[in-house]
């Protein structure tokens, strides 16, 4: 089977073509950054435009690379949700037309589905069941995963995702958008051991609610950063230091929730995706972790981690490959939680 994968959630215009028996054929991606640079995160407006005039040349040059044909595409993947409402709905409209015209099957992907399954596509891939932390810029949770579409929540962020929370930071010390990869820069040159930023919902394991002890927040830590610039001068020094202290106990929460997560679930095998897993030092903390505690880490490949095609072009093969597939009409959900999906 080959599919057609189509990525237009936020501002990453992604195409892709997966194939069952030779892999991932090709695939592109348009970054909108410099579009929505001036305004310090992305507008939807202009997403939505932009993702218009870039999606139909970038199949184009997939399926140019991949020496394709229409007739040899078997379905097509489209990104339905979460995400901006105007920008999943150019690429499901245009995913559910193309798959119309060339009469054959569509599916709807679910955004952070494609995340938690794009570490399958490397070289030596996970297997269910296992534990993953999906890191981005609008998720933060942990969840049991015991097979396609069986997801259980364990933990998710209360208040601010942990990619918010870097772009927020990144922003107040005028280091621009995105911030993940701002705020890891300026970190190098930084002493993380100068602001001693609290490390939120970490104190004690608390054993009641929903979600014991595996629950994230974010928005304390962003008040300590405001506190701590607040009258200062943002030299360069003062500002490595504190985006290596924020970054130091950003990436601590993360592996401490992963640990409780991991004891508790029993699971073998830890699997990180969404943007922020490609941090460097969150790479480098969990790997540690993992040979703590007698388990596996996966990532995907860092070009993978952030929004792409690939993953969605995988998910929706595996979908299809169980015979599900859209009717004529499709939509948008630009809220949905993961384990809403349900098995195929």
């Amino acid at each position: 089977m080959r599919v057609l994968g189509i990525e237009t959630s936020c501002d990453d215009t992604g195409i892709a073509l997966y194939d069952s028996e030779n892999g991932l054929l090709a695939h592109r991606l348009f970054s909108q950054i410099e579009l929505h640079l001036d305004y310090g995160g992305v507008v939807p407006e202009l997403a939505s435009r932009d993702h218009i005039r870039k999606v139909l040349p970038l199949i184009r040059a997939v399926m140019q690379e991949a020496k394709t044909t229409p007739d040899q595409i078997n379905g097509i993947a489209y990104t339905t949700g979460p995400g901006l409402a105007g920008a999943l709905l150019v690429g499901a409209a245009l995913g559910r037309s193309l798959a119309y015209a060339w009469n054959i099957p569509a599916v709807g992907v679910h955004h952070m589905e494609g995340h938690l399954l794009s570490p399958m596509l490397e070289p030596d891939p996970p297997a269910f069941p296992f534990t993953a932390l999906l890191v981005s810029g609008g998720h933060t949770l942990l969840a049991d995963v015991q097979a396609l579409g069986r997801y259980t929540i364990l933990g998710e962020s209360v208040d601010d995702a942990v990619g918010e929370a870097f772009d927020k930071t990144a922003k107040l010390l005028g280091l621009g958008y995105p911030g993940g990869p701002a705020i890891a820069k300026a970190a190098h040159d930084g002493n993380p051991e100068r602001f001693p930023f609290p490390r939120p919902m970490t104190e004690r394991r608390k054993t009641h609610g929903a979600h014991p002890g595996l629950d994230f927040s974010f928005s304390g830590l962003k008040t300590a950063v405001v506190t701590a610039v607040k009258n200062q001068a943002l030299t360069p020094p003062f500002i490595a230091d504190i985006a290596a202290s924020f970054e130091e106990a950003a990436v601590d929460v993360l592996a401490i929730k992963c640990e409780w997560a991991l004891e508790r679930s029993g699971a073998k095998q830890l699997v990180v995706a969404g943007g922020v897993s490609a941090n460097l030092k969150l790479r480098e903390r969990l790997k540690q972790l993992s040979e703590k505690l007698g388990v596996r880490v996966y990532f995907p490949r860092p070009e993978f981690s952030t929004d792409n095609g690939a993953m969605i072009a995988y998910a929706g093969y595996l979908r299809l490959a169980r015979g599900q597939h859209e009717p004529l009409s499709f939509g948008a959900r630009a809220r949905w939680g993961i384990e809403e999906i349900g098995t195929v």
